[in-house]
């Protein structure tokens, strides 16, 4: 694994623990920044061809996936 990747892996492992404290606590809006955070890291990972698919839980990608 690339060092790009290893940062990249662990940005997102640290957004998505985030998400679900946040979510455990009832700070709705925090865990929406921390979502947002997830997909700019999500996106990322894609513009560089890397497969994230078994880095997040479903439940916590479609959270960050969340549209206004």
């Amino acid at each position: 694994m690339s060092a790009f990747m290893a940062t990249l892996r662990g940005r997102v492992e640290r957004a998505q623990e985030a998400i679900l404290k946040a979510r455990q606590a009832g700070h709705d809006y925090e865990a929406e920044l921390h979502g947002t955070r997830l997909a700019d890291l999500l996106d990322l990972a894609a513009r560089n061809g890397v497969d994230t698919t078994d880095w997040v839980d479903p439940a916590v990608r479609d959270f960050a996936m969340f549209e206004d």
